[in-house]
């Protein structure tokens, strides 16, 4: 039984026949479609439940491996002793007790391995992996392992105590309790006893331990600052003969006079010497100023000068404004005017050459201080020479004596550290406050086996329906209609139920009883659609192809052929695999000539066409070695023949994807049926396929074969409940 999707108008146009899909709803992107997810999980349900069986195998094993554990903690304050805070000064403790230190101590090595040695955790097979027996899980690592690595690993140790320490430490927790003093102590065992035992003897080895601890530290201190009193001593003993031989050796007195009068000294050879420099400086600049003056008149504006010079200056001075006065009443060449200019001429003259007399003097005057600069220069150079002796030695005995006063300060320091550490030595290491010892725990800890199996459940549950999502996803297969609403030029033929196994290998079946079913009426129903989309006849000649091999076009094209033979309608079934063709076998013939030897020429139609007892005619592939030289265009003729005879031509031909021989019988035929399987064609072969064919005339009739119609009915297509409709009316018919 099969679904047609054509129109029941039989003789209604080609542009009518196409496909439109019915019952499509709409659905937002944001709107949750809780019917197609149930639809996806009832379709994965067989796959979601052997995901969830292998999963709690799995997790059955390793909870039922679980063993219960038991968890007892102490609760404990360590202070510091109280007699350490008394008399600070001569007993006070350097390194105050610090809680997360004192963690650390509880997590140390040593302690670790009297614990071990005291409670005898080597003889319990959880501690000890000598003791264990190799899990199947263990076997699988390990043999994984080694064939990567492939070096040995080694076997346990029966007597080491360092593949304990590991599990000793995984099973301890010692932490503090949020930001308080208080220190908690855990531990995990899978006896109740032995997990209360191990706090317990902890606390009491720690305590040992500190106390040993600090009576070393002690013992070691005090040795260390013995020695280095001893050498103190010597250090500061060299230190105050070292001063003392110094001050004889040198001679340093200390007298306050003397240094007063040398400081005394050297300030009076300074001021004289500032002095003197203040005068040279005048001295050169007066010098410069008088030599670089073109008019000597205009230069001893703005310096001092002698009373002689500064008079001829003034009289020079008035000798000019006298010109001035005559020029405006006389002209240049008045006697009166050329009497003035002699005189002003010569008193230049004479204002020059005092000048320049007053300019040796300056010169000579700045010899003089130069010879006595240099003479201050020196007896300054001796008083500082004098004084930087003398403030060396006075400075160098002062540091001697420091040095003497630091290294007798360095030796009384020591001492009272050496009476600090005797002090210490009595007093204990640390005072420890049990606030509550660790007890026999009554259960065990952590959640049931139940609980375990019960998060594997739904953890499985989970894992297996994602599982089954994403296969969803990722399935591109072509299942309905629906996904190919979207191609142009196509023609729903409709769905072929899947034929049982043992029907497909036996071809003789397909010629007995077993073709009044629903595998016969879906062919009929591809007949009737091939019918109606050829303008209410039956065409002349059928390609039966498909994208990929597998897909059933053989199986397909041969029941075509017995339901029109079964019919009375004479039909020409043509093997159209060149390469691969079967048909032989299948009508369980001997033939030696087929297709092949009549595209290649060597054989004529009469020579190749065969009848079957069924009445179907049919031609063999032939030999497939002939292939490449057969000329395709002369099946027009076997086309032609067949149509002179009344014959429907049904060529089985190769999929389309794997020969190109298929489009040039498509060209040839009157009508192409695309078979699509069910559930393994993806829709971007089927698109490609039809745009190899896009040169034949006609549209191109596609059926989905292999069809499973109670997993068709999970989907949710538009054809889904239609078909079941007719699946149930099929059943109630029959």
């Amino acid at each position: 039984m099969t679904i047609s999707t054509v129109p029941p108008d039989r003789n209604s146009s080609l542009s009518s026949m196409r496909y439109d899909p019915r019952f499509q709803v709409e659905t937002r992107s944001d709107d949750l479609d809780l019917t197609s997810g149930l639809r996806l999980i009832r379709r994965r349900m067989v796959m979601i439940v052997t995901i969830v069986m292998l999963l709690m195998t799995a997790a059955a094993i390793v909870v039922s491996g679980l063993k219960p554990t038991f968890h007892a903690e102490s609760r404990l304050i360590i202070h510091t002793p109280l007699a350490t805070k008394l008399g600070t000064e001569e007993s006070g403790r350097s390194d105050p007790l610090d809680a997360t230190s004192e963690t650390e101590r509880l997590l140390s090595r040593s302690i670790a391995e009297r614990v071990i040695r005291d409670l005898r955790l080597d003889d319990w097979p959880e501690f000890n992996p000598a003791l264990q027996e190799t899990s199947l899980i263990d076997r699988i690592r390990g043999m994984l392992r080694g064939w990567v690595d492939r070096e040995k690993p080694s076997s346990p140790i029966r007597n080491s105590i360092e593949p304990i320490i590991p599990k000793y430490y995984k099973a301890l927790r010692v932490w503090r309790d949020g930001q308080g003093d208080v220190i908690q102590i855990g531990f995990d065992a899978s006896d109740p006893e032995l997990a209360a035992a191990v706090p317990n003897r902890l606390i009491s080895i720690y305590l040992e331990e500190r106390k040993d601890s600090l009576r070393g530290r002690l013992d070691a201190a005090e040795e260390w600052i013995l020695l280095r009193i001893d050498e103190q001593k010597r250090r500061a003993k060299a230190a105050r003969d070292a001063a003392d031989d110094y001050q004889k050796i040198m001679d340093v007195v200390s007298n306050d006079d003397d240094q007063v009068e040398q400081i005394k000294s050297i300030m009076e050879l300074s001021e004289r010497q500032a002095k003197i420099e203040q005068s040279r400086v005048e001295a050169r600049a007066t010098i410069s100023m008088l030599e670089a003056a073109d008019d000597p008149s205009l230069a001893l504006q703005n310096m001092v000068i002698p009373d002689s010079i500064a008079a001829m200056q003034r009289e020079l001075r008035a000798q000019e404004q006298d010109l001035e006065r005559l020029l405006e009443t006389y002209g240049n060449t008045a006697e009166a005017v050329v009497d003035m200019r002699a005189k002003i001429l010569k008193s230049r003259t004479d204002l020059g050459l005092a000048v320049d007399r007053y300019l040796k003097s300056i010169r000579a005057k700045l010899a003089a201080l130069d010879h006595e600069d240099d003479a201050l220069r020196s007896a300054l150079a001796a008083a500082h020479e004098k004084r930087t002796r003398s403030a060396l030695a006075q400075t160098e005995l002062a540091r001697l004596q420091r040095m003497a006063e630091k290294e007798q300060t360095a030796l009384d320091k020591l001492d009272e550290q050496r009476r600090g550490l005797a002090a210490q030595a009595m007093l204990p290491g640390a005072e420890l406050e049990v606030l509550s010892p660790a007890a026999v725990p009554l259960a065990p800890q952590g959640r049931g086996r139940l609980f375990y199996l019960v998060g594997a459940l739904l953890a499985s549950i989970s894992i297996a329906v994602t599982a089954a999502f994403v296969v969803e996803m990722l399935d591109k297969s072509v299942r309905s209609f629906d996904q190919m609403a979207g191609m142009s030029r196509i023609v729903p033929a409709g769905f072929i139920p899947r034929l049982k196994w043992k029907d497909r290998r036996d071809p003789s079946m397909l010629f007995g009883p077993i073709q009044v079913g629903m595998f016969d009426e879906a062919i009929r129903s591809v007949m009737t659609s091939l019918k109606q989309s050829n303008g209410g006849k039956l065409p002349n000649s059928i390609v039966v192809t498909s994208a990929h091999s597998g897909e059933g076009k053989s199986l397909v094209a041969r029941s075509l052929a017995i339901d029109l033979a079964a019919d009375g309608i004479p039909v020409l079934l043509v093997d159209g695999d060149l390469r691969r063709g079967n048909l032989d076998s299948f009508f369980n013939s001997e033939l030696k000539q087929g297709f092949n030897e009549f595209l290649c020429g060597q054989a004529g139609i009469r020579d190749i066409i065969h009848h079957h007892p069924s009445g179907i005619d049919f031609i063999p592939a032939g030999n497939a070695s002939l292939h490449r030289f057969a000329r395709l265009t002369d099946a027009a003729d076997i086309i032609a023949r067949a149509a002179s005879m009344g014959q429907i031509v049904i060529f089985d031909s190769a999929p389309v994807l794997a020969s190109a021989d298929t489009m040039y019988l498509t060209a040839l035929a009157e009508r192409t049926l695309v078979v699509v399987r069910w559930g393994k064609t993806s829709r971007r072969a089927v698109e490609f396929c039809l745009h190899q064919l896009k040169s034949t005339r006609a549209e191109i009739a596609v059926a989905i074969n292999n069809v499973v119609p109670n997993k068709h009915a999970k989907y949710n297509f538009s054809d889904s409940e239609l078909f079941v409709k007719s699946l149930r009316k099929y059943h109630e018919f029959t």
